[in-house]
């Protein structure tokens, strides 16, 4: 309140008898607050932006776990094909057994 009586270039004791404008002023202040009409702008863009980058950090986050899950998903696709190629070449006695039909339907 001292800073705005010295910008305005108004002595205290003036302001204290100025009841009326004393009250329009915290009125004023009351409703509008302490920011200037630019400062509050920047305070929401501020505000906004804040709130799209955690936004788009709980994105990354989401999209970093299903990375994760699809990267520990092709690993153990990859060691069971690998498993898989190499089987064949180990036991060489292995017989596949066709599967015959069992019902009527032929």
């Amino acid at each position: 309140m001292t800073q705005g009586l010295v910008e305005a270039q108004v002595s205290r004791a003036t302001m204290n008898r100025a009841h009326a404008i004393l009250a329009e002023s915290n009125a004023h202040l009351a409703a509008h607050g302490k920011a200037t009409p630019g400062e509050a702008k920047r305070d929401a863009a501020i505000a906004d932006l804040k709130k799209r980058l955690t936004k788009k950090t709980q994105e990354c986050t989401l999209l970093e776990n299903k990375f994760k899950a699809a990267q520990t998903a092709i690993a153990a696709l990859f060691h069971d094909n690998e498993a898989l190629r190499q089987q064949p070449h180990k036991d060489t006695t292995t017989v596949i057994t066709p599967i015959r039909p069992c019902g009527p339907w032929h």
